[in-house]
């Protein structure tokens, strides 16, 4: 039998996430064996506390019987509107008004007045990086990307999909990516013969580099993107997974500049990942053939046509129950209490407990364990998200620690530590200027654990406790 010949395709590296997910089992049992307790703090998975879904069940249950109501529907032999769309084909962006509640209220918190028809439904933010790629990816075209080094390993992993696109990365120091290398490496790229269409980034809660970008930086960037006529593509998965005090967090580029800025929002972090509900966002226009303008938001939904199918009108009009709240001047009960949210930050920072109690033990353990030794360890402090950059400075030593594969087997086996290095985040173009990039780095999580209430908190304690006594362990620290 003849095997079909794809000479076109390319088998993809396996992503940092699944090759954890896929090594895990054998080396939880090699741990077990050994007696020792497994502690997560690698994969940045939304903790359980945050993603019980029993609460929204119910209010989800009580918005639609508000929505029944409201449709006048008291004859049980009819369909509520609601239910039908959610089990029928809807408007190619998706119920209209799930799409005006969240443009009503996520604009809010911005100060923007968001156009729910600029609106495209996604398979979460990785289903907006796979549109807009997927846009300027055309044969006969080479394409390069500019992001940050390190950088989202999904990015890099879509990007690595399309043969003749590339990515030219760009170093960050504490306040985010390098404006003057950003701008060098555009024209880099351009001199090389690339179309380079757009700037991706995570620039709240960045991950993995476990710091968010400054507002000072921010304005430098989306001024070299302006000088330079290219896109920021902005994804905000942890926009509301922020622990600084609300007057000092930075505006997101998308509210300084809606026009030059391709949005990404997913409620997985602050809602419910399984559903996979996410919006792209934009009031860009590209100029096309023939000096046409277009908006990019009509473009991208030609290009999404056939995958917009995957978005659930059930999902959406779920998470538009969670943009619903009933006012405290109302009564509790009844349908009729329910009124559209004023903000998501009320929202957001019920999930923030967990992530801000977990945090506080991360960085107070890391200060007590460690903090006489910082000629030999440092740390990023979480601003936003799930994580911190943790490098050993490997000052002086005879045997520098290398955070490779061998290292990552080790710390499960000999300590019962799930981490996760953070050399598979350079961009190859990264690695290639310095082999030695985040060889001597971890991306350590602080989101998620298998217990709840003071338990979680313990193990949290325990599992970063056991963590520096790894890590001076390594550098030979008694």
């Amino acid at each position: 039998m003849a095997n079909l010949v794809a000479p076109n395709v390319q088998q993809q590296a396996v992503s940092v996430t699944r090759k954890m997910s896929a090594s895990l089992p054998g080396l939880r049992e090699i741990a077990a064996q050994r007696g020792l307790k497994v502690h997560h703090l690698g994969a940045g998975y939304p903790h359980p506390e945050v993603t019980d879904p029993r609460g929204f069940l119910e209010h989800q249950e009580a918005y639609f019987e508000f929505l029944r109501d409201r449709e006048g529907l008291n004859d049980p032999t009819l369909l509520p509107e609601y239910l039908r769309e959610a089990y029928s084909y809807t408007d190619t962006l998706g119920p209209v008004s799930a799409r005006q509640t969240f443009a009503n209220v996520y604009g809010k918190d911005w100060g923007l007045t968001l156009d729910p028809e600029k609106l495209i439904p996604t398979v979460g933010a990785s289903g907006g990086i796979n549109l807009i790629c997927s846009m300027f990816e055309h044969p006969g075209q080479k394409v390069a990307y500019i992001t940050d080094a390190p950088t989202y390993a999904g990015f890099t992993a879509r990007v690595a999909l399309c043969q003749h696109a590339t990515i030219f990365s760009v170093d960050m120091d504490g306040e985010g990516a390098l404006p003057e290398v950003m701008r060098a490496q555009i024209r880099a790229a351009r001199e090389q013969g690339y179309f380079v269409p757009l700037y991706y980034s995570v620039p709240d809660g960045h991950n993995p580099g476990g710091f968010s970008f400054s507002q000072r930086r921010r304005e430098a960037i989306l001024q070299v993107a302006r000088e330079e006529g290219i896109l920021i593509l902005e994804d905000a998965p942890y926009l509301y997974i922020n622990f600084a005090a609300p007057a000092d967090r930075a505006k997101p580029f998308f509210s300084m500049a809606p026009e030059q800025t391709v949005h990404l929002f997913t409620g997985s972090k602050i809602g419910f990942p399984g559903p996979r509900v996410g919006f792209l966002y934009s009031e860009a226009e590209l100029e096309i053939s023939e000096g046409k303008k277009v908006a990019l938001s009509e473009l991208a939904l030609v290009e999404s046509s056939s995958e917009l199918l995957f978005h659930s009108p059930g999902a959406l009009r779920g998470f538009e129950a969670l943009l619903h709240e009933k006012p405290e001047s109302q009564a509790q009960d009844g349908a009729e209490a329910f009124v559209e949210r004023q903000s998501i930050w009320p929202l957001a920072e019920e999930k923030l407990v967990v992530y801000r109690e977990n945090r506080q033990i991360l960085l107070d353990v890391f200060e007590r364990e460690l903090g006489m030794h910082k000629a030999h360890f440092s740390w990023t402090i979480p601003e936003g998200g799930f994580f911190t950059v943790f490098t050993f400075l490997n000052t002086g030593a005879a045997e520098p620690v290398r955070t490779d594969d061998a290292m990552i087997e080790k710390m499960v086996m000999d300590h019962g530590l799930v981490v996760i290095p953070m050399y598979d985040f350079y961009p190859k173009d990264a690695r290639e200027r310095d082999p030695g990039a985040g060889m001597n780095q971890l991306r350590l999580s602080f989101c998620f654990s298998e217990s709840a209430g003071q338990q979680r908190r313990d193990d949290m304690r325990e599992a970063v406790e056991a963590f520096c006594d790894a890590a001076k362990s390594l550098v030979g620290i008694a």
